[in-house]
Order: structure tokens, then sequence, then C-alpha cells
């Protein structure tokens, strides 16, 4: 058994670490879940199971007689990874949906992995090029150019009431202080001492949720108030 390594499987895996590398650090710096080891990984082994694949499916021909399809294992890893990528999405208490961005950035290591174990460098840097682009500078690029929807938080805001005969006077008055909302739940099934209405909201990206929280909480008729930014 001869333990020589042919410098292209070296040059391909030390490209699909420093493509995971690249994205892992970018989900790091933004505190986001499987960071820089887990793209690394991801990246090296979708890259050293595609060289294994591609290269069994002529070795043992050759050798043994045995046909073997080198596209069999890089199927196969499409598929595995989405079950990691799946365990990053989560459903908060809030309805909200997080993760499918992690999620996507893992399937794309993995994808640019294969691509890297099958001999496509530049096809791997520039699809890497691609993607940093579009997650980090087309979002900015958007926000600004973009319509003024793209300028805007979601906001939840619980509210219980002193008195239920002065809901629509509270929205009024929150359209007046440019808190606009979108829609509303009230909950006045006689089991709490104030009635409790539930708003989305939508502010200005650069407002801060502390100051709506302010804003409602000095309306009159508004007991207390509850603020989660979504």
């Amino acid at each position: 058994m001869s333990w020589y390594i042919d410098p292209d499987i070296l040059l391909k895996l030390g490209i699909a670490t420093l493509i995971g590398m690249v994205i892992g650090l970018e989900r790091e710096l933004k505190n986001k879940p499987l960071g820089l080891k887990t793209c690394i990984v991801i990246a090296v082994s979708s890259c050293m199971l595609t060289i294994v694949s591609i290269n069994a499916a002529y070795h043992f021909p050759k050798y043994y007689r045995i046909m073997m399809d080198p596209l069999r294992l890089p199927a196969q890893i499409i598929s595995g990874v989405g079950f990691i990528g799946a365990g990053v999405i989560l459903r908060k208490s809030n309805d909200v949906i997080s993760g499918l961005t992690t999620s996507a950035m893992i399937w794309g290591a993995a994808g640019l992995g294969l691509a890297t174990g099958a001999g496509f460098y530049k096809e791997a840097f520039a699809s890497l090029l691609f993607i940093l682009i579009s997650v980090e500078f087309l979002p900015w690029v958007v926000r600004k150019i973009g319509p003024d929807r793209l300028q805007e938080k979601d906001i939840r805001i619980r509210m219980s009431l002193s008195d239920k005969d002065k809901m629509t006077e509270i929205l009024k008055e929150m359209k007046r202080r440019d808190i606009k909302a979108h829609s509303v739940r009230i909950d006045d099934l006689g089991e709490k001492d104030f009635p409790i209405m539930e708003v989305k909201v939508r502010v200005h990206k650069n407002r801060y949720t502390t100051d709506v929280y302010y804003d409602i909480k000095a309306i009159e008729g508004v007991v207390g108030v509850k603020c989660d930014t979504l």
C-alpha cells in the first residue's frame, strides 16, 4: 500500500477548506448557528467523498471489473446535508421562522465542496463570490433603492387595556404617532382583569423598539405593554 497522495487531491481539499472557512466566518460574524468548524467539515467532507466517488468509478472497473456510478455518492451528499440544514431552522414563540439563510449556506458549502472535488475550481470560487455578494451586499443595495416597505421592521405589541371601549381610539392614536398597525387580535373572554389587544405594527427600521414602547405606554387607556421585534 502506497501512502503517496496526489497533489491535485491536496489542492482540492485545501480549496474546499478555504471555501468552508469563508462561509463559516460569514455565519460566525452574525452569531448564527453552524459556523466556522461545521462549514469546513461539510465542505471538506463533501469534497473528499466526491473525489472518492469519481476515482472509485474508474479504479474498480479497471482492476475488479465492477462498474460504478461516479455521481452516486455526491447525490447522497446533497440529500444528507438537507437534514443538517433542517436542524437550524427554528420556529420562535412569536411565529417567526429563523435559520433559513444559514440552512441554505450549509447546503451551499456542500455544493461548493462537491464542485471542488470534481475539479471545478473556477466555478466554485465564482459561486462563492456570488453567494457572498447576494448575502452581504445585495440586501443593503435593495434596502437603499427599494420600496419603503424594506425600510420598515415589524414589532408585535401586546397591550392590556383599562377600558375595552377605547380600543379604536388607541389604534387611532398609534397611527398619529406613526405606528402602523396591520394586524389586530383582541382577547376579552372574561378570564383576565383587563382586556388584551395584540397588534402587529410596522415602524421605520431605525426607530428603537424602546421608543415604540414608551409611545404606546403613554397612550391613555393602556395599562401594560409588551413588545417583541419580529
